[in-house]
């Protein structure tokens, strides 16, 4: 497969649990010659693979076009955690910009993991669904922000979640970390990698095409009917979407400061038997509430998966294993010397704002990114949103598109320089309970 390009190596998935454990094993199609679609879509990751389901479900002939393999970036390497909201708060939405706007997300923040489970169960997708997920404080100072989040979601109709003193969330995570925390039971995880192969198996099903190891390399975007092209092929359509998210480079040069890659790392242990029951009793996926936080949950072969740390950047640290495992030996002390079957990284697309952007450049041509580390139920439901806009509904597309994006400090040069030093600010806080 001679048509890679750099950021995907050869465009084989990278050595994840997620990879060697997937269910269906694709033969991917190359882009070769000139095709024609209602909707053309680049990137075979959730935003792009929801956005094409929801518009196949209404009829429309969708060519999508990935550049390595399905869920080959951070859809296919994430913790695989539904957790409801973006990385920016609703006090900061609604400070920022408004009360509408707040109680316009306040509104929708559970509907990305109501529309995951749908397709899920509509379209048998096997991708070991689980429910439940617990938010950790390892301070008093957490437990009264989590008090007041859980009362705030409360007020825009969100009544799911319970408070947990230390002796309730022991009763669900066995670890002496933490003080407290809250539990979400409208949120969970699943192995993501399997959900976007099964997205991409629905999205066939329903008569749309997938072209795969076809690294696009330049969208005309200003023209009436846009035009993506690859170096051996192109696909001009109706309506182009651009869901490269972290991996879209200088492919679109009005996207590229937009956003910024930020690493995050991952470890699968060894199977753990009737320890892996033990240690997390619930079998719910957890995230505690510091800036640089960690996340973990067991796999369906009860393995502990868990992440954590961040990479200005988007480039990945020289030993994965070296920076996970005192994290995860901190959290669970009776894991120390397990063994680390497999350590990868990934990036996620961070926007200086923490919120989500959605918008259109040229006509025809619509963008989604920047999920800023809460992708899995925000592409899920900007997916949704775009096909709403090229189906000719723009009521809540046009929400989005208003609010207003902020250029990184530095610009593309020194962003990463500028945000690791204010990393720096949020690890003191973290380290002093800030």
């Amino acid at each position: 497969m001679a048509n890679t390009r750099s950021y995907a190596g050869n465009g084989a998935y990278p050595d994840s649990y997620y990879a060697a454990s997937r269910n269906i094993i694709r033969t991917p199609k190359m882009l070769e010659g000139a095709v024609t679609a209602d909707v053309a879509v680049l990137g075979a990751g959730y935003s792009g693979l929801s956005t094409a389901i929801h518009l196949a479900e209404k009829g429309y002939k969708v060519v999508m076009v990935e550049g390595a393999g399905i869920g080959w970036g951070a859809s296919g390497r994430n913790g695989g955690q539904i957790v409801n909201g973006l990385n920016a708060s609703l006090d900061t939405i609604k400070r920022r910009y408004g009360d509408q706007a707040g109680a316009f997300v306040g509104g929708l923040v559970q509907e990305g993991g109501k529309i995951i489970r749908r397709i899920v169960s509509q379209y048998n997708i096997d991708c070991d669904m689980k429910t439940g997920n617990i938010y950790a404080a390892y301070t008093p100072a957490h437990m009264k922000d989590l008090e007041h989040k859980k009362a705030l979601w409360k007020s825009y109709g969100m009544d799911d979640h319970q408070m947990l003193d230390k002796a309730a969330i022991q009763k669900l995570v066995k670890t002496d970390a933490y003080i407290g925390g809250m539990l979400d039971t409208t949120g969970g995880h699943m192995h993501p990698l399997n959900l976007t192969l099964g997205e991409a198996a629905a999205l066939e099903m329903l008569g749309g095409v997938i072209y795969e190891q076809s690294p696009v390399i330049r969208v005309e975007h200003d023209a009436e009917k846009p035009v993506i092209h690859t170096a051996k092929g192109s696909v001009t359509a109706n309506a182009a979407v651009i869901c490269g998210n972290a991996y879209l480079g200088h492919v679109v040069p009005k996207l590229v400061s937009r956003v910024m890659p930020v690493s995050t790392q991952m470890v699968a242990t060894e199977p753990l038997g009737e320890r892996a029951d033990a240690l997390i009793p619930s079998d719910m996926c957890v995230e505690d509430v510091r800036y640089i936080l960690d996340y973990f949950r067991l796999s369906a072969d009860k393995r502990m998966i868990f992440g954590g740390g961040t990479v200005y950047g988007g480039t990945d640290p020289a030993d994965v294993r070296a920076k996970i495992r005192p994290n995860l030996e901190k959290v669970f002390p009776s894991l120390k010397g397990v063994k680390i079957d497999y350590a990868w990284s990934g990036n996620f697309a961070l926007s200086f704002s923490r919120v989500p952007q959605m918008g259109k450049i040229g006509k025809n041509t619509y963008f989604a990114h920047g999920y800023s580390g809460h992708g899995v139920t925000g592409s899920h439901l900007f997916g949704k949103i775009l096909s709403e806009a090229i189906h000719g509904d723009l009521s809540r597309f046009s929400q989005f598109e208003k609010l207003p994006w902020i250029p990184f400090p530095g610009g593309r040069m020194f962003r990463a320089q500028y945000s690791t030093i204010g990393s720096w600010w949020y690890q003191f806080k973290d380290a002093f309970g800030l």
